[in-house]
């Protein structure tokens, strides 16, 4: 067990520095690094997926409740349009944990390198979608709030890399975009984290110190280190061009995803 504690602290030291320093804080670092940590554990293969996605969403509960506060100081949230994207998310992350408890862990983590591949091109891109429209009323935004929550608990992520292009492409000011986003994701973590506990509830063959699909252990360790490491890595980025960091992320999401279909094909 404490060699276990020590790689945990290791693994969220190394998702925080990376979090902080390419502006991320979600799935897309802590999943792999998860994965990698879970098969040196001895944990068994089925649940590798699902525990990392679970204990994922865990750790981004914490991230958001700080993120969300620090723009919410600075005034940048739109709480009307994350009040009106709640109900969706809520019923959209439910879902899409009922959903990943009934697929395999080969079959998840296909899912999660497809998109990686997916977020790394537009990191490489660099580009967000043009503003085409205005914000949708309620019936629209319960649907957006759906889909982002479901893909959300599927992958393990806060939602940002869906809800900032989304907002984007209506019309909302990036820096209020990126905001409200972070507001959105502490629901979709919140959501998302319960799912994974009730539907992980019900195997029996669940390691000791977890809680449903979500491990204690790591949870508990990544999200201290992570907590500590993410200002040295903000602090570096601050350094480095922005644009050269985006590029280096989606090259890095690249090769996760390239290393994990050829383990998966």
């Amino acid at each position: 067990m404490l060699q276990d504690v020590i790689l945990y602290l290791m693994g969220g030291a190394a998702a925080g520095l990376l979090a902080g320093l390419f502006g991320v804080g979600g799935g897309t670092i802590l999943v792999p690094v998860l994965l990698v940590l879970f098969r040196h554990s001895g944990m068994p293969e089925q649940l590798w997926m699902h525990m990392a996605i679970g204990t994922s969403l865990a750790i981004i509960v914490l991230n958001a409740i700080s993120s969300t506060r620090a723009h919410a100081r600075r005034g940048g949230v739109r709480w009307e349009i994350v009040w009106r994207l709640l109900p969706g998310i809520i019923i959209g992350t439910w879902t899409g944990a009922f959903v990943a408890d009934r697929l395999s862990s080969g079959v998840l983590a296909l899912i999660f390198a497809c998109f990686l591949v997916l977020v790394g091109l537009q990191m490489l891109a660099a580009r967000q979608p043009k503003p085409q429209r205005q914000v949708p009323g309620n019936v629209g935004l319960l649907g957006a709030g759906g889909v982002i929550g479901g893909v959300s608990a599927l992958v393990g992520i806060g939602g940002g890399s869906l809800t900032v292009p989304f907002l984007t492409w209506c019309n909302v000011a990036m820096p209020q975009a990126v905001a409200t986003s972070a507001a959105a994701g502490l629901p979709i973590a919140l959501a998302g984290a319960i799912g994974f506990v009730a539907t992980g509830l019900q195997h029996s063959d669940l390691p000791a110190w977890s809680l449903g699909y979500v491990y204690l252990p790591a949870f508990v360790g990544m999200a201290a280190a992570g907590t500590l490491l993410a200002p040295l890595g903000a602090r570096i980025a601050h350094a480095l061009p922005a644009a050269r960091l985006k590029q280096a992320f989606g090259v890095f999401l690249l090769l996760v995803a390239a290393r994990m279909f050829s383990e998966l094909l």
